[in-house]
């Protein structure tokens, strides 16, 4: 019989959960299910939202919570990676849960394990499934961590799941191209229940799946969408009406319209259940906090910081999109980060032209990519890039580098803006 795993903090469980299975990334629900039968979890009787993406889910998730607790409604929310602490990635009522409940959530998973092995993701999802059982709140929503279909938060039966964005990314777990990579995160959609994906030409693959599950797809541009008007403020339309005039997403960037039309879509589908009023929904998007998305920071020598997580060719499109929306006087500045396994030739080429200086910074962990080969990558791309240490002393050398109205662009990684957030 396996001897009861006990730790009296979390960072004791974490460091052990790092450890606790083969593999860091092992895709399937056999073992989840397995596990999570055994700690007696009976499933959620609220509403749920599963929320899943290449790029988008974060805010997406962001926004519907914003908007349910606008409305009155106490929501429980699942997000992954963290930025700065594990605790952030687990929320009730938009504040983390306590060290306290997730250690006894882990005990609990850790006493149901039997013979099976979980991941650290995994470990995480199960406990936030836990912890919001005990909640109770009115609505849950989900983030997917990879893909879709065969993801730990998949063992849940989503009442809406959306698809935000289909991109290329995790490419070796997901498929060689969007098609792939669509049918994968199509999994989450369930029989009878609507999937919304925010994508205007989504790949063929995503309808397909909808249909093959008997699922009733919601497209942007078809069935619902958002339009920007040229005063700053947004039209929304769907099947159930029209809003005019709303304020827009205090979460910057291009993109955000868009993501707060899907956000929005996905709660119409369960206004029978969780129904909002205008006053609710202008107010979440006016209340909406995400960091880490075109975050900006105004810094002490007259430039600005601007902290941003892209990492893969769609968001770094996206980033330098919002670069060349927000001009400055001066120059724009990076201090980049990546992970080894992403495609940073391409990252990089998407912002070869909005970028006057650049500095990089080494990334922790076992996927992690030195300065040194950071700026080795970017030189094959025709970019000059200096070492610079550590993201902290990368912000160091970026910052020495400032002039007034300036600034500074830390992008490429939750691994880089983490570190970086915590310096400011």
């Amino acid at each position: 019989m396996r001897s009861p795993v006990r730790f009296a903090r979390l960072e004791q469980w974490l460091e052990w959960q790092q450890a606790a299975h083969p593999r860091a990334i092992d895709l399937g629900l056999e073992r989840v299910a397995r596990v999570l039968a055994r700690t007696g979890w009976r499933g959620f009787r609220q509403p749920v939202v599963t929320i899943g993406g290449t790029n988008g889910k974060g805010s997406c998730v962001a926004l519907a919570d914003s908007m349910l607790r606008a409305g009155g409604y106490r929501v429980g929310t699942f997000t992954s990676p963290h930025l700065v602490d594990y605790r952030e990635r687990i929320r009730i009522d938009g504040e983390w849960i306590s060290e306290a409940s997730l250690v006894a959530a882990f005990e609990r998973i850790a006493d149901a394990l039997g013979d099976d092995s979980l991941t650290f993701f995994e470990f995480n999802t199960l406990a936030a499934l836990l912890v919001l059982e005990t909640a109770a709140p009115d609505a849950v929503v989900l983030e997917v961590g990879l893909g879709g279909r065969l993801d730990a938060v998949n063992v849940v039966d989503a009442d809406v799941a959306v698809i935000v964005s289909v991109g290329l990314d995790h490419m070796e777990y997901l498929g060689p191209d969007v098609e792939s990579i669509g049918r994968e995160k199509a999994g989450i959609f369930r029989a009878g229940r609507p999937a919304v994906c925010g994508m205007r030409e989504p790949p063929r693959s995503v309808a397909e799946v909808a249909r093959s599950l008997g699922s009733w797809l919601r497209l942007r541009g078809r069935d619902f969408d958002g339009t920007e008007r040229p005063d700053g403020r947004w039209d929304y339309r769907d099947a159930h009406g029209v809003l005019e005039g709303l304020p827009p997403p205090a979460l910057e960037g291009v993109v955000q319209v868009g993501n707060a039309a899907t956000a929005l879509a996905a709660l119409r589908e369960l206004s029978d259940r969780l129904p909002l009023s205008r006053e609710a929904i202008e107010l979440g998007l006016a209340r909406v906090q995400l960091p880490g998305r075109f975050q900006r920071v105004p810094a002490a020598g007259g430039f600005e910081w601007v902290f941003d997580v892209a990492h893969n060719p769609d968001a770094a499109d996206v980033l330098a999109a919002n670069l060349a929306r927000h001009h400055v006087r001066g120059r724009t500045l990076a201090v980049c980060g990546m992970l080894s396994d992403k495609d940073v030739p391409a990252v990089l080429a998407s912002l070869k032209g909005s970028v006057h200086a650049w500095f990089a910074a080494a990334t922790d962990g076992p996927r992690g990519l030195s300065d040194q080969d950071l700026a080795a990558h970017a030189a094959r791309v025709g970019i000059a890039m200096t070492p610079s240490g550590t993201v902290p002393e990368a912000m160091q050398a970026a910052g020495r580098a400032a002039q007034a109205g300036d600034r500074v662009v830390v992008f490429g990684s939750f691994h880089t803006v983490g570190p970086a957030l915590s310096c400011v």
